[in-house]
């Protein structure tokens, strides 16, 4: 077995970072597409959506149970082919442009989009520890921000000169070049391996599951993370098909709302110290009011700029709370890494799947007035479940101090 080089932390930590943002790069990437991929393989809008969908459900249920498979026979072999199949499948889908076929690649994508993350988060809990992983693991988020502010401008352009083909051709050279690098300068960081016994394994899912405040913010993710889902299911077909704009304009548009994302998860860095309860309170209230406002404005002007200006005050708002929430649900629990990580991550998926497709099922999200009654609906039901995830919060506090915490937490 190839154990990690002393000397390769560092490259293999930007390396880690590097493959963290796939989960978001992979679907990003062809948001600007949508249209396009709707007209040329002669399908409905819901069909190509439901290309996304697959993929979120299937990296979800992935990162549920792969974190089990990487404590018990490591990370790096899993990784590597992972990436390897991957990039072949994005070739399969550029040479065979047929729906039914992207959908069955799309679900092997998030299977193995969920082995490299999951493996990749848990690489930072086997290498660092202390402040060092607080501090790399603030940064999860961030950089996972990247995707959508780079990917969808680069789809948008890949687009415009290329065709919506381009976009997966892209990906599969990117994810081969960050492969051989893998190959060359990574190995396995995991030093306990963990015996793969179910019984063993189903108990230590159900432990995490069965802790509310943990349970409550996997929700918190998911809705916070479901309006970004929202907004890329629905903008490219607001944006060139309503306002008449080009895909690059919609690449535009989505650049702007990662940076947008990536602000709120950098302000949520420099008041990391700040009590929980009092910041997520004060964002949620605020994200309600630039939702009622997105809404209220709605029936005085609605074009391109009232639509982006709301959208960016709301996903830097879901940025913040996204950031910090998720911080709190890593750090959670202290052993089992990779189940922790998958459960978070693949619970995260699998709610957003819901949430965001129920919400484009039941409402037809065509103009500004209906996104914004979106973004009010998640706003609304995140303000409930924040009360009840405080509440849990406060009691898990007043356990450890009194010394009945669970086995898997800190």
């Amino acid at each position: 077995m190839r154990i990690i080089k002393e000397g390769h932390h560092g490259i293999s930590t930007i390396l880690a970072f590097a493959l963290i943002p796939l989960s978001g790069f992979a679907t990003d990437i062809y948001i600007p597409s949508l249209p396009s991929m709707a007209k040329e393989l002669n399908v409905s809008i819901s069909a190509v959506q439901l290309t996304l969908m697959l993929f979120m459900v299937s990296s979800g249920v992935g990162q549920l149970f792969v974190g089990s498979l990487l404590d018990s026979f490591g990370r790096f072999r899993l990784g590597a082919t992972s990436i390897l199949v991957f990039a072949l499948s994005c070739v399969a889908i550029a040479i065979f442009p047929n729906i039914y076929l992207i959908y069955a690649m799309r679900i092997v994508q998030g299977i193995t989009v969920a082995l490299i993350v999951v493996g990749k988060r848990a690489f930072f809990v086997d290498i660092y520890s202390g402040e060092k992983l607080k501090h790399f693991t603030s940064l999860f988020s961030i950089i996972w921000a990247t995707a959508p502010i780079v990917a969808p401008f680069l789809g948008g352009y890949l687009q415009h000169a290329f065709g919506w083909e381009s976009n997966f051709w892209f990906l599969s050279a990117a994810t081969l070049l960050l492969l051989f690098l893998e190959l060359r300068h990574s190995g396995e960081t995991l030093k306990t391996f963990q015996p793969f016994k179910a019984r063993s394994i189903a108990k230590v899912y159900l432990s995490t599951y069965k802790t509310l405040d943990f349970s409550l913010g996997l929700v918190i993710l998911a809705l916070s993370y479901s309006m970004l889902v929202v907004y890329g299911m629905a903008s490219p077909f607001i944006i060139e098909h309503v306002f008449h704009y080009s895909p690059v304009v919609t690449g535009y548009c989505s650049l702007l709302s990662g940076v947008s994302l990536l602000t709120g998860g950098l302000i949520s860095k420099f008041l990391l110290k700040k009590p929980l309860a009092r910041k997520i309170s004060i964002a949620v209230a605020l994200q309600i009011t630039f939702s009622m406002l997105m809404f209220a404005t709605s029936a005085l002007r609605s074009d391109l700029y009232t639509l982006m200006g709301f959208t960016l005050l709301v996903h830097l708002i879901s940025g913040f709370v996204f950031n910090n929430i998720f911080a709190y649900c890593l750090g959670r629990f202290s052993t089992n890494a990779g189940i922790a990580s998958g459960v978070t991550g693949g619970s995260m998926y699998i709610f957003t799947s819901i949430f965001s497709y129920g919400i484009v099922t039941v409402i037809a999200i065509d103009n500004q007035k209906m996104l914004a009654t979106a973004y009010l609906c998640f706003a609304v039901l995140l303000c409930l479940i924040l009360v009840l995830f405080l509440r849990a919060k406060k009691a898990y506090a007043v356990g450890e101090v009194k010394g009945d915490v669970g086995v898997l937490a800190h």
